[in-house]
């Protein structure tokens, strides 16, 4: 990452009007143009990093958390079935209501309700 010595805001790569790279600055008008050693280096550069996702835990308390519940008649949005398990928690303040939460019996669909 590179930086404006102007404003100190971060710099952009984008490509000029004569086709080489150029480093902008977004809120002044700083430009740096990048060289090169081949001089027919005039395409994009770009680089793509992909970050490593962390496990996170189920907010819900996993599969664990739906072992001992109670069904009732709900109708499932995903496969239509009109039996689903369900638990009641408190996600908001205290003055809310308690929002229930769904698990079909068919597809295993979750949702949510209030």
């Amino acid at each position: 990452m590179y930086f404006c010595p102007s404003c100190a805001n971060m710099l952009l790569i984008a490509q000029g009007e004569s086709g080489h790279n150029q480093f902008v600055c977004q809120t002044c008008p700083y430009i740096h143009w990048l060289t090169f050693v081949l001089p027919l280096c005039i395409k994009p550069i770009t680089s793509r990093t992909t970050y490593k996702r962390k496990q996170v835990d189920d907010v819900l308390g996993g599969s664990a958390a739906w072992e001992n519940v109670d069904a009732t008649e709900a109708r499932c949005p995903k496969c239509d079935h009109n039996r689903a398990y369900f638990m009641q928690l408190q996600i908001r303040s205290a003055d809310e209501p308690m929002s229930i939460f769904f698990k079909c019996c068919n597809c295993a669909e979750q949702w949510r309700e209030g």
